[in-house]
């Protein structure tokens, strides 16, 4: 029953995204190949206060303009990714702050991560959805461009507590080829990494990388993002 449930919410979600993807205006062009279609999925349920949020966003920021990010993104075969991102909380509060868009260059990169850094915060607070924020996630690469890999990132400070189980929708999305990466904040749950390896993450080469708290995410996310931008083999 339980992964029927998920099949259902999957199956509604992608009905709203394809909608909204029709709806908005992406640099994502029709055909084009990239080595990585990522969606970045920040948690701004009611554990994550302003100066958290903003920790967050500056930290995805700070990644795309970093050099070492920019030579990965340049070292892939197709020398692109595809990037989108989103906030979330509660079961219905998910929310596109940027649109699939191709970083094929420095200056792509140096616009997205200026954009992350300035990012307000969209969505209202709420409780911890992670399970809808993984189906949401998963949905929107039915407007993605088409890729080698695909990858949620997604980060939170906490455990699951509404919606749909977390390892029902896990397994539902992994079976579809898409890899589950986390970047669990440990400033309320020490041991979160752990409910994150068991619940959360999956699909090829998935991993877990925490941050002891807010002020370590900037560091954590830049070396999420360069194993997964890179791909297998680095460490």
């Amino acid at each position: 029953m339980a992964a029927q449930r998920v099949r259902n919410w999957i199956s509604r979600l992608a009905a709203v995204v394809a909608l909204l993807a029709s709806l908005e205006t992406s640099k994502a062009q029709s055909g084009e190949e990239v080595d990585l279609a990522l969606v970045l999925a920040v948690d701004c349920s009611f554990s994550v206060d302003s100066v958290e949020f903003r920790l967050q966003m500056e930290g995805l920021g700070r990644a795309f303009l970093n050099p070492a990010i920019q030579k990965a993104i340049r070292g892939g075969t197709r020398q692109k990714i595809a990037v989108t991102a989103i906030q979330w909380s509660d079961i219905d509060n998910q929310m596109v702050i940027i649109p699939w868009t191709i970083v094929a260059g420095d200056a792509d990169a140096n616009e997205l991560g200026v954009t992350m850094a300035r990012m307000p915060r969209r969505l209202a607070e709420g409780g911890t959805a992670i399970g809808n924020a993984l189906l949401f996630s998963a949905a929107l690469f039915a407007a993605a461009p088409a890729a080698e890999r695909r990858v949620i990132d997604i980060s939170s400070d906490g455990r699951n507590n509404m919606g749909p189980p977390v390892n029902a929708a896990r397994d539902e999305i992994v079976a579809r080829g898409i890899t589950i990466n986390a970047l669990p904040i440990l400033n309320e749950w020490p041991t979160l990494d752990i409910y994150f390896e068991n619940q959360v993450v999956g699909g090829r080469d998935h991993f877990v990388l925490p941050a002891n708290d807010y002020e370590a995410y900037s560091e954590a996310i830049f070396r999420k993002l360069l194993r997964e931008i890179t791909g297998p083999g680095i460490s």
